[in-house]
């Protein structure tokens, strides 16, 4: 059973609704040249929390531990931030154009109750790239603090959840913020228990899944882990600790504005690419057709089996790849996955293409220098200029999300790509 509440939140003092100068986006797409612009704009910036200054080894006296710690300490005393005088709920609403369409996102700001994944309440959707987890858990460590949220989905196909949105949305917002994109975040607040009470209530009986912030999830789990042990071998017995919670930003995955943009890959082969063989490989398993670039621009519409467009460096037209009719997924992907995961266009082209034909795999980390990441399928294209092939994806859609995760399983990295992202500095949670 899914634990949500509101809390008492720390934010930056609404004298002026307009808070964009004190906001970032999340820590982890956030350059050293962005950080400094950042910085320029307010020196107040959640970037100064999120990415402090100062050496990562926390061993190293004035390393950006003890800087973030340091300063969140000052800013709280300070006045820079300030703490709700009751637990709140908050709404957020993203704004912004996709293709000439206007777009309403909402979400409710909140805490949840940490659960461990296999307990089925709050599930990941999606592998993450090998990675350390030691810089976000140290500084976690050091500052008893959330300073962005997890990005988590709720199923609400019968819009229970509508009515406490626009009914807290009717009063006056307390905060707006533009991003660099020009999404544009409204923001709202309930301190009325019958609202919580709402919120709690229709989510009880709900799993959670998340959407973006994995790691996040996972230091905010470690973190309870190690406070746990602490005060147990203090003997100390703390009621209803804030460690047992986690600051999460939560979307109807129902709703029809929620919008997942595909990421689409380029790769290089380990030696010279060879694309005669490699489309003779590719040829076993798909029904390959030579497409004009006019042909391709929808020839992923509509399709009902996994299927790609591929480009490489020598071909001047643009191939699609559809899984030929009748292959035996369990028979041709002998991962130990659920048919959701095998069927994803993502896997496929992980366990058919990426994998046997080019030798790059998640399960050998160092093969992924030859894999790259990019959300424009134009730019992906142009990159074929510089690299072997690239890939052009379709978006997974939330009934392939929700299956995979529910299956226990997870995607492979960058499946899902939730468009926009959610801004840092909006909402702020401490636990000490």
């Amino acid at each position: 059973m899914a634990r949500v509440r509101p809390f008492r939140a720390f934010t930056y003092p609404h004298t002026s609704v307009d808070i964009t100068a004190v906001t970032a986006p999340p820590y982890d797409v956030i350059s050293p040249d962005m950080r400094e612009e950042l910085l320029a704009r307010d020196p107040h910036n959640v970037v100064g929390l999120e990415l402090p200054e100062g050496a990562h080894d926390p061993a190293v006296p004035g390393n950006r531990y003890e800087t973030g710690a340091a300063r969140w300490k000052s800013w709280r005393e300070s006045g820079a931030v300030v703490q709700d005088e009751e637990p709140t709920l908050y709404v957020v609403e993203q704004r912004y154009e996709l293709g000439g369409t206007a777009i309403k996102r909402r979400a409710f700001i909140a805490e949840v109750g940490l659960e461990p994944f296999d307990a089925g309440v709050v599930l990941p959707h999606e592998r993450t790239l090998p990675k350390a987890l030691g810089d976000r858990f140290n500084l976690t460590r050091a500052c008893a603090a959330n300073f962005s949220q997890v990005f988590g989905l709720y199923s609400d196909a019968a819009g229970e959840t509508d009515e406490l949105f626009d009914r807290i949305m009717a009063t006056e917002p307390v905060a707006r913020a533009t991003d660099d994109d020009g999404v544009e975040t409204v923001v709202w607040t309930a301190d009325d228990p019958a609202a919580a009470a709402i919120l709690e209530t229709t989510l009880a009986d709900k799993s959670i899944f998340i959407a973006d912030g994995h790691h996040r999830y996972t230091t905010a789990l470690a973190y309870r882990d190690e406070r746990r042990a602490a005060d147990a071998e203090a003997g100390i017995t703390p009621q209803d600790p804030a460690y047992e919670w986690v600051m999460m930003a939560l979307v109807n995955m129902d709703d029809p504005n929620l919008v997942v943009l595909p990421t689409h890959r380029v790769a290089d082969a380990p030696g010279d690419f060879d694309p005669d063989a490699f489309y003779a490989a590719l040829a076993v398993n798909f029904d390959l057709t030579e497409l004009s670039d006019d042909q391709a621009h929808n020839a992923l519409d509509g399709l009902d089996r996994p299927a790609f467009l591929i480009k490489d460096a020598t071909a001047k037209v643009v191939h699609l790849a559809v899984l030929r009719q009748g292959a035996d997924l369990d028979a041709i992907i002998t991962k130990d996955h659920s048919m959701s995961w095998k069927e994803l266009d993502v896997a496929v082209l992980l366990e058919l293409v990426l994998d046997p034909l080019l030798d790059i795999h998640p399960d050998r980390p160092e093969t992924l220098d030859r894999l790259s990441f990019v959300k424009n399928a134009h730019d992906a294209m142009k990159a074929t200029a510089e690299h072997d092939v690239a890939f052009i994806l379709r978006a997974t859609r939330m009934d392939q999300l929700r299956a995979v995760a529910l299956a226990g399983d997870m995607m492979p990295q960058k499946s899902t790509y939730f468009y926009p992202k959610m801004l840092s500095g909006v909402v702020l949670r401490g636990m000490e």
